[in-house]
């Protein structure tokens, strides 16, 4: 039944990257066909125990029932806290939010063809985060879309489609800790898939060598030369082959699939970032060629601050314009905590929130579930 809007929605993002808690305060106009309009948007560094408890959990590992269940509760205090400070921030009340949109953290992702019954968890209570923010929260929209033979991911298509479609062929890439594309053709047909790894692995790589979390601007990646028999390894991984819909995380992409790919080689450090930076701009540009011959690419995501990624990606798409999503209107760091706002705000209206032709479930349908903030009657 759809719910009353004040206009103003929450967004929370925590991605693969596993280095920020996203949140944005976000407002849609009616008035201007129901576009959002950040109101105040802040990236909230998560704790570097908590992080290395997130990535713990990222693969097997003891008494994981229980971890899970902690860190689940700790990481909704943290996220209830964040919306707190970026309303107190915004001079924004409590009372005047609609709801919260919370993706969550994704601990493990199991699409359909990689395990007998596939599943998707995400951590990050919206429970304690409604009860402690006084706001409806709407949080697991990934497995409606799996229970209807979905890959549940990757969600933002929808949201690209209805913000960013044009009279031409044009690719939104998110380039976070994985990369998806979202095909929005001229047509009004939208498709999209994960390409493969975003930062994943050149954060990695450089937390390994140089204790940094991320390679600003790809500086160090191009002072690096592609090693060519590295790249040859790490491209013939079936999944850059595989049709979609598909769907990856870390538990394809990791420092063993690293490992396997430069076993017997002797390749210098800069090397191999500056391979990892042209796998995930190859894999990319062939998801993009694949689409369409030309037309516009807009970058969001962590990957948009890259320098050196958006230099291989102009140079392997010469019939493409390559900018960002920062020339339509929202900030590329912001893109998918404006989405899950956006999201939740179909939740509560009714409205579906997936794209069958990304994700491959049976029908379109809403998403996720409503924690609400009131209190029983």
């Amino acid at each position: 039944m759809p719910q009353p809007d004040a206009g103003f929605y929450v967004g929370l993002m925590s991605g693969t990257s596993v280095d920020s808690i996203d949140a944005v305060l976000v407002r849609f106009d009616p008035s201007n066909d129901g576009n959002p309009e950040i109101i105040a948007a802040e990236g909230y560094p998560i704790e570097d125990a908590m992080r290395k408890a997130i990535l713990a959990l990222c693969s097997p590992g003891p008494a994981e029932l229980d971890r899970s269940g902690q860190l689940d509760r700790t990481l909704g205090e943290v996220f209830a806290s964040a919306v707190t400070r970026l309303l107190e921030s915004s001079g924004v009340k409590a009372s005047q939010v609609t709801a919260i949109g919370s993706h969550g953290q994704t601990v493990r992702h199991r699409p359909p063809g990689t395990i007998a019954t596939p599943f998707s968890l995400q951590i990050g209570d919206p429970n304690t985060i409604a009860a402690m923010t006084g706001i409806t929260t709407v949080a697991d929209f990934r497995r409606r879309d799996m229970a209807l033979g979905g890959q549940g991911a990757p969600l933002v298509p929808a949201f690209h489609q209805a913000v960013f479609a044009a009279a031409e062929d044009r690719a939104v890439v998110n380039v976070g800790g994985m990369a998806n594309i979202t095909e929005l053709s001229a047509d009004g047909s939208v498709r999209g898939y994960d390409t493969g790894p975003g930062n994943v692995m050149l954060d990695y790589w450089i937390g390994l060598q140089q204790g940094l979390s991320y390679d600003a601007d790809g500086a160090w990646g191009a002072s690096g030369r592609v090693h060519p028999e590295l790249m040859e390894r790490l491209m013939a991984d079936p999944y850059f082959s595989a049709p979609p819909p598909k769907s990856t995380g870390r538990e394809a992409f990791n420092p063993a699939w690293l490992e396997t790919g430069m076993s017997g080689l002797s390749v210098a450090a800069a090397d191999v970032q500056a391979t990892l930076c042209e796998v995930t701009a190859t894999s990319i540009a062939q998801a993009v060629q694949a689409f369409s011959p030309g037309g516009e690419v807009l970058i969001c995501g962590g990957g948009a601050h890259n320098a050196d990624l958006l230099k291989r990606l102009r140079r392997r798409l010469p019939t493409w314009s390559v900018s960002t999503t920062d020339q339509y209107g929202i900030a590329a760091d912001w893109v998918e905590a404006v989405a899950f706002a956006w999201l939740a705000k179909q939740t509560l209206a009714g409205l579906a929130g997936n794209c069958p032709g990304v994700t491959g479930a049976s029908e379109e349908t809403v998403l996720g579930g409503i924690f609400p903030a009131g209190r029983a009657r």
